[in-house]
This record gives structure tokens, sequence and C-alpha cells, in this order.
């Protein structure tokens, strides 16, 4: 049977900033969402502070390693974190891994409040987080386009970012102000139960309005065929060179905010707070900025690569807290700029069938590269200062903008058959 209107003409494909929310599903995922993510900023804030205030004496050292093992196993697991978002239903996945998150943070809360943790039992805590991520955020990133279609995604992939970077604008703030009240212990039974709100949108979706896609077939060779299928595509290789660079080397604020307010500002865990959400505030505007556009593209990467490394180099420079903030809010401007637009460029270029895999991939590489990069800047943290691992920030951006320059300067040269 034939329709006379297409797709865009319906109302909720139509224009806005924030079309997507006018999707039931997508609206109940986002709201549930957003609260979940203060939570889980709150506890990242904790997290730090009581491994760099309490458990250490400002170790970044320490802190590069409880990153590193919150991030390895994105590559550790990923022949099948990929797979298993092209296979398994994705909303029961979502419920089994965001339960499973926050049974780890009231572990964690509880081990914290009644005054038994160590830094290993954080260490071990952060890998068991790890490895339920590693399942649950490629999952998360392919479910989107169920709740909202093809069509709806880029925007939707954007407003997914501003609930989370509004989150890191109100967590850390909050977790500032409730470190010095009830500690770091109940801070994290506080993100907890957080997680109610997440599993009860899940629970709430109209399942029969989930835009369902092909599923990837049962076979030996499918997470090989995910390689090939990237490695096939000089785009898409591209973006993940570029996501490598600045993965490893740039997202590493933990590391770089909460060791230039202890030893650069000598501030305590309510400045760190404030600084972070200084970064959230760019991050908020990134989405938004992101959000309004229809299509991502290379040279929107390359833009706010090289945008990312000013930013980084300003806030090494800066003389005080004011402007190491702006330069934050610059910073995160781009940051999100730059990821949002990898994650609707990799899915909206992939076929359907593969989609879970290029993003377990574009997850494994982006995160995946973290543990290096947070070793790397936490070692040149301690031992140069902190404003010198702003700098391997700032190296960061510059590389990845010439990995970009690079790739369009050779599609620009092709044959026009030859452009991908």
């Amino acid at each position: 049977m034939f329709h006379t209107s297409s797709p865009t003409d319906r109302p909720e494909n139509r224009g806005g900033t924030f079309r997507s929310l006018r999707n039931y599903n997508f609206r109940v995922w986002f709201l549930g969402g957003l609260v979940s993510n203060v939570g889980t900023w709150m506890q990242r804030i904790a997290q730090d502070w009581l491994v760099l205030a309490v458990l250490t004496r400002h170790s970044a050292s320490a802190m590069g390693v409880v990153v590193a093992l919150q991030f390895a196993p994105q590559l550790l697991f990923l022949p099948w974190t990929g797979y298993a978002a092209d296979r398994v239903d994705l909303r029961k996945l979502l419920i089994a891994t965001q339960a499973a998150l926050g049974l780890l943070a009231l572990g964690l809360g509880l081990v914290t409040v009644l005054g038994l943790v160590r830094l290993w039992q954080v260490d071990g805590f952060a890998f068991l987080l790890g490895c339920v991520t590693a399942f649950d955020a490629p999952a998360r990133q392919v479910f989107v386009n169920e709740l909202v279609g093809e069509s709806q995604l880029a925007n939707a992939v954007a407003l997914n970012s501003i609930s989370f970077n509004a989150a890191r604008m109100i967590g850390p703030a909050v977790a500032g102000l409730l470190i010095a009240v009830v500690g770091s212990g109940g801070v994290f039974l506080i993100n907890a139960a957080s997680f109610a709100a997440v599993l009860g949108s899940l629970v709430l979706l109209r399942v029969d309005r989930l835009h369902r896609e092909e599923r990837a077939s049962h076979k030996a060779g499918g997470f090989a065929e995910g390689f090939r299928y990237v490695w096939q595509r000089a785009d898409l290789m591209t973006v993940l060179v570029m996501l490598f660079l600045i993965g490893a080397f740039g997202l590493n604020f933990a590391i770089y905010i909460s060791t230039m307010a202890l030893t650069a500002f000598h501030g305590n865990a309510s400045l760190y707070g404030l600084l972070t959400s200084a970064f959230a505030i760019g991050s908020v505007s990134g989405a938004l900025f992101s959000a309004h556009r229809e299509r991502p593209s290379m040279k929107l990467l390359g833009a706010s690569a090289a945008i990312f490394g000013l930013g980084c180099a300003l806030a090494a420079l800066a003389p005080d807290t004011v402007l190491f903030a702006a330069a934050l809010v610059l910073t995160g401007f781009s940051a999100l700029v730059f990821i949002t637009t990898t994650n609707s460029f990799m899915q909206l270029t992939s076929a359907p069938a593969m989609r879970g895999r290029v993003m377990a991939l574009r997850i494994a590489v982006a995160m995946g590269g973290t543990p290096l990069g947070a070793l790397v800047v936490g070692w040149v943290a301690d031992h140069a200062g902190p404003r010198w691992g702003m700098g391997v920030g700032a190296a960061s951006g510059a590389a990845a903008c010439l990995v970009a320059a690079r790739y369009l300067l050779n599609l620009k040269h092709a044959p026009v058959g030859a452009k991908t």
C-alpha cells in the first residue's frame, strides 16, 4: 500500500533543534537518561576525589590507572560487544547492563560508607564498571536509531549528547557540594538510586513503536566481517584514526581538570566540580549546535578537532581559574561537536546490519585508547606538571585535524568514481 506523504512530511520529522523529542519513546528515554547521567557524573567526581584526595597524595598516576582499568575492557571485549549490539534485543540488553551498573555503584558506595574502601577496591570496581559499559555503550548508541528511525538519527544523537552533557554540567557541581556533606560513599549510593530512572524509562517504552532493523545473522565470521567492512572504507578509517588521537590523548579531562584544580590553582572539591561544570557548559552548547545541523561532515570533524586543540592550549596557558574555565567552555564545545559528529557520521554511513559492530569499533577506539592515554597524561602531569599534561591534549587535536585534512585532500584529487 502506498502513502502520499514521505517520512519527512510527518510532524515528528519536521525541522527544529528539539524535533526528536516529539517522539514518545525518545522523550521517555531522554528524561530517564538525564536523571541517571546526573548520578553518573556525580559518581565520577566523587571517585576522582576519593582517589586523589583521600586514598593517595594527589597522585595523577594512580588516577590514570583507575581510568585505564575502566576503559581497557572496551578493547578486551571488542569481539563480543558489537556483535551483541547487532544480534541481541537491544532493550533487554540495556535493562541488564543498566541494572548491573546500578549494582556496582551500590557496592562501591557500601564499602566506602563503611570505611572499608582501599585503592585496589576502587581499581576493581572501575574494571568491572568498564566490563559492563563495554556491552552497554554500543547497544545504547545503536538503540537511538530504534527509538526514532534513521531520518531523525543525527538530531537524536545530538539531543542524547545534550542529556549527557547537561548532566555533566549539573552533576559535578552538585557532587562538589555533596562530598562535603555525605562523603564520596553517599554520592555513590545516590548514583545507584538514579539508575531506577533509566530502567523505568526502558520499561515504559512502547515496544510496538520501535524502529526494528535488519539483525546480523549468526556466523563465525561476523566479527571479522565488521573489521573488513571498516577497513575498506577510507572515510570510516579516517574517523577512527582521529578518534584514537583525541580519545586517547585529548579526552582525559578527569585528569586535566582535577590536577589543575588541586596543584595549579590549589583548590578543593568544589572548585573541581565547578570547573568540570564549565567544561560541560561548552559541551551542552556543542550538542545544541550539532542538533541544529542536518548532516555530519568530514570538514566539521576537522574544524572541531582544530578548535579542540586550540582550547586545550589556551587552558594550559591560563594564569587563573576564570580564564581556565573560559578555555574549558571552548574545549567542551569543540569536543562535543567532534564526538557527536563521529557518532552520527559512522551510523548514517554504515549498513544497518553492520551498525552495531561499527559502533563497537568506534567506542573501542575512542575509549579503548584511553588506558594508554591516561597513563601517559598522568605520568606527564606528575613529572612535568598539569599544564604540560594539557599540552598533550592540544597536540592530539592538531594531529587529528591534519588527518582530516589529508583525507579531504586525497578525496579532492581522487577520480569521481573512486570517491567514498
